[in-house]
């Protein structure tokens, strides 16, 4: 058994145990700090696979951004912080469900015959590529989405106003 592949259960069982977390947690500020913790998790993968920009922007964008500005909307509308979700009622039937997809999984991922060679990465300048591949072709997707986070922070901001004056 490698240092590797002991990372790499590592933090499968982080990103795992942080999204597992996040859908079970009853408060929502709890639920978006496990999914940060999930985040950053999934950042590690991606340093073990060798796509350390790829890792930085999931750590900046999802880990940081997204995560702030899911606590913004949060604190900035109001929400009932002791609704009773009736999460109680199917607890054990929703676990038997999970650990028998789990066991499913794994068996499915033990028994497959993967052949071939693992690629060779360390010619090639991945931040390079990316940035050319950014500023050229995804150049509008990459606006469109800066423009949709804007519009979903405003959009929160005018609603917490909208339920401020009503009271």
């Amino acid at each position: 058994m490698s240092g590797q592949f002991v990372a790499f259960f590592i933090l499968s069982l982080l990103t795992i145990g942080g999204a597992v977390f996040m859908i079970s947690l009853q408060k929502v500020v709890h639920q978006v700090v496990a999914l940060a913790f999930s985040f950053l998790s999934i950042a590690g993968l991606y340093v073990m696979l060798e796509a350390e920009f790829v890792a930085v922007t999931q750590v900046l964008v999802y880990a940081g951004s997204i995560s702030i500005l899911m606590l913004f909307g949060i604190m900035l509308t109001r929400h009932d912080a002791h609704e009773d979700t009736g999460r109680g009622k199917f607890k054990f039937l929703a676990f038997i469900v999970v650990a028998a997809f789990f066991v499913l999984v794994f068996m499915g991922i033990q028994t497959m015959n993967i052949e071939g060679t693992p690629a060779n990465f360390s010619q090639q300048n991945n931040v390079l590529e990316i940035g050319k591949l950014m500023f050229s072709q995804y150049v509008i997707p990459f606006e469109i989405m800066s423009v949709l986070l804007l519009v979903a922070l405003v959009g929160a901001i005018i609603l917490a106003k909208r339920e401020a004056d009503d009271k």
